[in-house]
């Protein structure tokens, strides 16, 4: 199993997983939160295309991770993966897509891979995480979350690699020029993860198996890649550079398992 990232922030969020079995390829797009042209341009430059996906797979119905999933899921026939809540969101219940509907700690098998949804807290109306696992390796995405649960410490224990949001820095998004409402909603229980607390969710887990950490969702205004790697550095006891940072613009590239 692989996996790569198209680009990760508030400007859009897609991740490719990617599972071999004999001569089949399992593809499955975690988010589409780009337009379908740069979704097109981004996977060209992974050497992957659109119409090779098996599924498209959405954690919520916010711009920047639904995107152009709906467009794409029609145009090349992809199933398409949510809650219902999202579906009701976006309109997917209506529209004439492949719609597969996914519970929180249901776990659905796509081609190689077994895909887990688990629930956290954001301001949705229903966002689901999840957990890719070809029987081997796990890897654990967590990203737009506002705070931990014990669920979440739970699901995410013992997995191979993790992607794992740092929205921002404490002291930058207090001294940015933000509204203090939309600060509010950004550090809120249902909004997104500091370095710190993210920090705090890792060393929760069990981090026994663990080969890969991603640092994802960073806002460019106010995080940087530095802060975010020295935080979760922190935890594994490993130099900063061992963390790799997903970036907006180039998101990262593959990593194996």
């Amino acid at each position: 199993m692989r996996f790569a990232s198209l680009g990760s922030g508030s400007e859009g969020n897609a991740l490719l997983v990617e599972a071999q079995s004999g001569a089949t390829t399992t593809r499955v797009l975690l988010d589409c939160g780009f337009s379908a042209k740069e979704v097109e341009r981004r996977l060209t430059r992974l050497g992957a295309s659109v119409e090779g996906l098996d599924a498209i797979v959405v954690t919520h119905e916010h711009s920047d991770h639904i995107g152009s999933a709906l467009t794409l899921a029609r145009k090349w026939s992809i199933p398409l993966y949510m809650s219902w809540g999202t579906a009701r969101a976006v309109g997917a219940d209506e529209a004439d897509v492949d719609l597969q509907v996914l519970w929180g700690d249901e776990a659905v098998a796509i081609g190689d891979l077994s895909v887990l949804p688990y629930t956290v807290p954001h301001d949705a109306r229903e966002p689901l995480q999840y957990v890719f696992s070809n029987g081997a390796s796990r890897l654990g995405v967590l990203t737009d979350v506002g705070t931990s649960t014990p669920h979440i410490s739970s699901v995410l224990s013992g997995c191979d690699a993790l992607v794992l949001e740092c929205n921002h820095d404490v002291r930058m998004l207090a001294g940015s020029r933000y509204p203090q409402s939309l600060k509010a909603r950004i550090g809120g229980n249902h909004g997104h993860l500091n370095n710190d607390a993210a920090a705090d969710i890792l060393a929760s887990l069990d981090r026994s198996h663990l080969r890969h950490l991603v640092a994802a969702h960073l806002s460019q205004q106010n995080n940087l890649p530095e802060l975010a790697q020295a935080a979760m550095a922190g935890v594994l006891g490993a130099a900063p550079t061992e963390v790799v940072v997903a970036s907006q613009a180039e998101g990262f590239a593959w990593l194996s398992l």
